[in-house]
């Protein structure tokens, strides 16, 4: 019996943490980051103040970070990434592994368009989004050198990788954000990838 309620808990706290994420990105995309309070944010969603600061540690927290699992949702793509069939090069098994992710765009166009409208408005903003991604780079930089079967810190490849398809990530998302979403993220995203794909070769296969 312990096991369902625990999950119900789980449950709760991941719904708490979107209501508060959303509620965040709506107020601040019409109002504004400086006109938004953690008392407005806080009383639209619902709850106390101090169940907000049980979630966030800042307003700009609550527009940044979509999830609460945020964490494990980068572990699990790691983990998607390497259990991928060594048949399919390295820089395809990163794409398939993030595309997930990135179907929650499409999924929630409302809620991106507006995040990243006020992300794009906010300087503040936009570099806690810059960090919150950088928490995670260590981690993806090593998984690419296992898989690719290089030392991180000795071989520019995995570095390379990842920035290069961060990079068409993000041209692809403010393509989607520029023209209102209107073409699905991931059909800008593999547009961008076969752009790339060509002139991407791995370790063993290029010049030194």
């Amino acid at each position: 019996m312990p096991e369902p309620v625990k999950g119900l808990r789980e449950r709760k706290r991941l719904d708490t943490h979107r209501a508060l994420a959303t509620t965040a990105v709506r107020l601040v995309a019409d109002r504004g980051l400086d006109n938004v309070t953690v008392e407005d944010i806080s009383a639209a969603a619902g709850v106390s103040p101090r169940t907000f600061f049980n979630y966030f540690a800042s307003k700009e927290d609550a527009v940044v970070i979509s999830h609460a699992d945020h964490a494990e949702r980068s572990r699990h793509i790691i983990e998607k990434f390497l259990a991928t069939p060594k048949e399919i090069s390295t820089p395809r098994a990163f794409i398939d592994a993030i595309k997930e992710e990135l179907a929650h765009v499409d999924e929630n166009r409302d809620e991106w368009l507006g995040r990243m409208k006020a992300i794009h408005e906010h300087p503040s903003l936009h570099s806690r989004a810059v960090a919150m991604n950088h928490e995670t780079a260590t981690s993806t930089i090593e998984a690419i050198a296992r898989r690719a079967g290089v030392d991180p810190k000795a071989d520019l490849y995995p570095t390379l990788l990842l920035t290069t398809i961060g990079g068409a990530v993000n041209a692809a998302l403010l393509h989607w954000y520029q023209h209102d979403g209107r073409t699905p993220a991931l059909e800008l995203l593999d547009e961008a990838v076969e752009t790339l794909l060509a002139g991407l070769p791995e370790p063993g296969g290029r010049a030194r």
